[in-house]
């Protein structure tokens, strides 16, 4: 279950260390998803570019990185909208939750 839908029970200590590593589970989660399209993006471009490279035998550094750049801007656009929910949601869950983890 996870730590900020864990309902507080009377008796049970509010914030022990299960508690802490489910929000730090649920916070590297949130960040592996957010940043996951731009790296992916900008992976495959720069896979993509070597290529050509490797191919064409053009060995100019510039042609390696404008084109990540531009990928990843691009990948900033089509999903920044899908980036900042999963941000918001996280912060509501947490800013919910927070009062029935941290009062005694």
């Amino acid at each position: 279950m996870d730590a900020l839908h864990r309902v507080y029970n009377e008796g049970d200590q509010a914030m022990n260390s299960g508690i802490i590593l489910d929000i730090a589970q649920d916070a590297l989660l949130t960040v592996i998803k957010v940043a996951a399209p731009p790296l992916i993006i900008g992976l495959s471009v720069g896979v993509l570019v070597s290529i050509f490279q490797t191919v064409t035998s053009i060995q100019e550094p510039t042609l390696a990185f404008v084109p990540k750049i531009i990928g990843v801007f691009v990948a900033l656009l089509i999903f920044g909208s899908f980036m900042g929910s999963e941000i918001t949601g996280f912060i509501e869950r947490l800013l919910t939750e927070l009062p029935n983890l941290i009062v005694p």
